[in-house]
């Protein structure tokens, strides 16, 4: 299976004929290689509800038809946005879809949005995603400061590819992004994202290559790792 990475959070696969769309932040992410007017998907999975992450999610799935995995506060907040298609999920979480499992786990960010009136939405805890697919564990981080029950995450799911940011300010950085890859999460095979999409968060993607003590794929958007 091939797994694509889009620039910031956005990582995308297939599996059984389904297409799936992880954080679609492409309008004003200049790292993006996709057109939203075009990009097809069958699912939508969202780790939490800033804008560089809830993204294209609303005009994505209004022409696909997709359907959109959240928490139960964005579920209502986008049933609002007239995206009938949704399925609520929450911390600790688990569910069969038709391309795999998706597990919900706990992220420390922030979790918001502003109205067309800039009054602030709060939308509940942010995540990170457990994604089970044939047999192989692709750990989507999310937004999130280092934590220890990553270690625990990791043991109840053994990773294979593990999505990691690593652009300082809003989320880890490099130091705390490496530590957590080589003492709490351990998978086969690391990829940096949150990185170089906007001045506060560029960072040298290398340094954090060389922090790690096993494989790390530095992913240019629109290329893939394979499991």
């Amino acid at each position: 299976m091939d797994i694509f990475f889009h620039g910031q959070s956005c990582i995308s696969f297939e599996h059984n004929g389904k297409k799936v769309l992880v954080d679609p932040f492409i309008t004003g992410n200049k790292l993006s290689d996709l057109d939203a007017s075009t990009v097809e998907a069958d699912f939508i999975l969202l780790t939490h509800g800033h804008g560089d992450h809830i993204g294209d999610t609303i005009e994505i799935a209004k022409r696909t038809q997709a359907t959109v995995v959240a928490t139960p506060e964005l579920v209502s907040y986008l049933n609002g946005q007239s995206v009938d298609k949704a399925h609520p999920m929450n911390i600790g979480g688990k569910w069969q879809f038709d391309f795999g499992t998706v597990k919900y786990v706990q992220a420390f960010h922030s979790n918001s949005l502003y109205d067309d009136n800039g009054n602030i939405i709060y939308f509940g805890m942010p995540c990170g995603l457990i994604i089970e697919v044939d047999g192989k564990t692709i750990y989507h981080c999310g937004d999130t400061g280092l934590f220890s029950d990553m270690k625990l995450i990791a043991e109840r799911h053994p990773v294979d590819v593990c999505f990691v940011p690593i652009g300082d300010n809003f989320t880890m950085g490099i130091d705390d992004a490496a530590y957590a890859i080589n003492t709490f999460i351990q998978p086969k095979l690391t990829v940096p994202i949150h990185y170089n999409t906007f001045p506060y968060i560029e960072v040298d993607v290398e340094a954090f290559k060389a922090q790690v003590k096993s494989p790390v794929a530095i992913l240019e958007a629109g290329h893939h790792v394979t499991l």
